[in-house]
């Protein structure tokens, strides 16, 4: 794709891209191109487009002297270049340009415009005070390989029941494999879209995305799951984020989305055990909440808390943020939260060359065949875990 360096350019960063191209691809339909100022202020107040649900206005305001400078000098029609990291990556046509308030922006994506909030701290400093609307087109492949791969799934599997699945998997433990394979039992088609921050908190996307498919390829069937990766930029960062991902899903093809009742926002749509009536109005997905999963000591087993009669007392839960706290501090969480070899994989990853010499400890260690053969970090630890499962000293 070609672009004139003649026009006028603005500079926007990769997450204003990644949301471009959504809507682009018809990702976000029914909202397929940049809102006016009339239309931003209807969508802002009824907090829908074309009859259906929509949280806030689609608008392009990036924040900059320069780009303020460019923006409030453009005329109607006139052509402008978009520039991402040095590199020119489409055009706009411009048909209007206003003014926004970014507090108010703000306090609509997420409930807030409190900056102590890290979702409107993060986007504060990339939100202008001036928007432009019209006609555009960009170039950023990585979306449009994302919808033929998943059309392409679909077709190959003659899927006639495509589920999807917002996943963090930070890091992927058993509540969420539990999770997985309800859904599996009841779709002929799994998407997990696996979240792909463009903020750096928890585990890199590659190690995340690594320990999922290891799980998939060992222990799943290969032709019901695809992984996408999910590059959640700020509009679904808030806490209206369910919406989006419902309409995200709808227009990857899927009739319906698994959320666990710990999906940001879902207290605001979940009453008396039902989504509230603003779901109602999504004709052609599904959305169902799954329980959440404990494992009980009394049961042995990894168990719903609707259906597990013993106490809290007796219960214990899957916290992403305290087995992150485990491996971050290099401690092999317990194969009742984490499966060995997703632990294996994280651990590897974190921690390459932790040992002076792994071979020789393995063998040192670990019974073996009679064969010397060079181990991976990660076969050391899923041994060392086997090890640990040893229960007859005890």
């Amino acid at each position: 794709m070609g672009f004139s360096r003649k026009n006028k350019t603005i500079y926007i960063d990769t997450e204003a891209l990644s949301t471009l191209a959504l809507v682009q691809e018809g990702l976000l339909s029914p909202v397929t191109s940049l809102m006016n100022r009339k239309t931003a202020n209807r969508v802002n107040i009824d907090q829908k487009f074309q009859g259906v649900p929509f949280p806030f206005s689609f608008i392009l305001a990036p924040r900059g002297e320069e780009n303020q400078k460019v923006i409030k000098s453009i005329k109607t029609k006139e052509v402008i270049t978009l520039i991402s990291n040095d590199i020119e990556v489409g055009e706009i046509e411009v048909d209007d340009v206003f003014e926004i308030d970014p507090i108010e922006r703000l306090a609509q994506i997420y409930g807030t415009s409190d900056k102590s909030h890290p979702g409107v701290k993060n986007t504060d400093l990339r939100l202008g005070d001036m928007a432009i609307s019209g006609k555009y087109s960009v170039d950023y492949p990585i979306i449009s390989d994302n919808k033929k791969r998943v059309t392409q799934m679909i077709e190959k599997t003659q899927a006639k029941k495509v589920s999807a699945m917002m996943l963090a998997s930070n890091p992927l433990n058993r509540a969420h494999e539990r999770m997985i394979r309800q859904t599996l039992s009841s779709c002929d088609l799994l998407v997990i879209f696996l979240r792909k921050p463009f903020t750096n908190s928890g585990l890199d996307y590659e190690i995340r995305s690594k320990a999922l498919n290891r799980f998939i390829d060992n222990y799943l069937p290969s032709n019901k799951v695809i992984v996408v990766p999910f590059e959640n930029t700020y509009i679904f960062a808030g806490y209206n984020e369910l919406i989006l991902d419902a309409i995200l899903a709808q227009n990857y093809g899927c009739d319906k989305l698994v959320v666990g009742k710990n999906h940001a926002g879902l207290g605001l749509y979940f009453d008396d055990n039902r989504l509230n009536t603003i779901f109602d109005e999504f004709r052609n997905i599904e959305i169902e909440i799954v329980d959440e999963f404990v494992y009980c000591d009394i049961c042995n087993s990894l168990i719903s808390l609707q259906t597990c009669p013993h106490g809290q007392h007796h219960h214990v839960h899957y916290h992403s943020n305290s087995i992150m706290k485990l491996i971050q501090s290099g401690i092999i969480p317990p194969t009742i939260l984490v499966r060995k070899e997703v632990s294996a994989s994280i651990i590897s990853s974190l921690y390459p060359n932790r040992f002076d010499n792994l071979q020789n400890l393995y063998y040192s260690l670990m019974p073996g065949n009679g064969l010397i053969e060079d181990k991976s970090e990660e076969e050391f630890y899923i041994k060392l875990m086997e090890l640990y499962r040893t229960t007859s000293l005890s």
